[in-house]
């Protein structure tokens, strides 16, 4: 049996300062590994214990990364990888880009973009209708992704009653989802999948087993698709009480969930 392990990264298997959570007393805290640097500065940990657990991981199964970062954004995480420190596969910009040995596949990105405009108004229109809609010091920075989807960077606080109800309307007739995650509000067309690009990888490699682990609504499929996944205790799907009776939920919140998502992997995978 071929398992392949996809999982998503931010807030799931790796954690900013802001999100690691430790529980009890600051002496008591976990081992963390750098595994990116922005601006001079750590921007992202793994425990240590997890670290380690995905290197044995990626050593004996196909460990698909699969993340809404951009590629740029996604080269700057070091995972504990082969030597060159990359994936065979990783999935970026939520489905956008399929990496094969770090490079962009060219002809998954030539027929995402034909299903997309069959499916889902063009950017630009939504664009367009956000900056209507989305007006005020709330809104801390714009920015569209690899010219595929657009996010708002936000002041959760001041965010006004309604609009968030009302812009996932408005995506929902146009062929787009809205998605939350911190205080990124993502707007991505329908057809732009994580779970597409790893049904396309789980192909190439003859994987007859997947397993899955996200945080996110941009995860759910993922999740609905794999023979068995998990989540951790936080995050958007735990904010909306999504639960399935496949997708396991982490004893823990935080960094510490994310060292059992690696743990539950090993063991999974190691049983199946």
């Amino acid at each position: 049996m071929t398992t392949l392990i996809a999982t998503d990264l931010d807030q799931t298997m790796i954690y900013s300062p802001a999100a690691l959570r430790f529980p009890g007393a600051d002496i008591d805290a976990p081992t963390v590994v750098s595994v990116e640097v922005l601006d001079g500065r750590p921007s992202a940990f793994m425990t240590a214990a997890a670290h380690r657990g995905f290197a044995e991981l990626s050593a004996s199964y196909t460990v698909v990364p699969c993340t809404t970062r951009t590629v740029e954004q996604f080269r700057r995480i070091k995972l504990p990888l082969d030597p060159a420190g990359r994936p065979q596969y990783a999935v970026s910009s939520n489905g956008g880009t399929l990496l094969v040995d770090g490079r962009p596949d060219a002809d998954w990105r030539v027929g995402l973009e034909a299903r997309l405009r069959e499916t889902a108004s063009p950017l630009a229109e939504v664009i367009g209708a956000l900056k209507e809609r989305a007006t005020g010091d709330w809104v801390l920075k714009r920015r569209s992704a690899d010219d595929l989807f657009t996010y708002l960077v936000v002041d959760l606080a001041t965010v006004p009653d309604g609009f968030l109800a009302g812009w996932g309307q408005w995506c929902a007739e146009h062929g787009w989802l809205l998605s939350v995650q911190g205080r990124k509000v993502y707007s991505t067309p329908v057809g732009l999948r994580k779970s597409a690009a790893i049904v396309e990888v789980a192909a190439r490699v003859g994987a007859d087993r997947m397993l899955a682990a996200g945080d996110g609504r941009l995860d759910a499929e993922m999740l609905e698709l794999a023979d068995a996944g998990i989540r951790p205790r936080h995050g958007e799907l735990e904010g909306l009480g999504w639960h399935r009776p496949h997708v396991a939920v982490t004893e823990h919140a935080g960094v510490l969930g994310g060292e059992e998502i690696v743990r539950w992997f090993g063991e999974q995978a190691s049983g199946g």
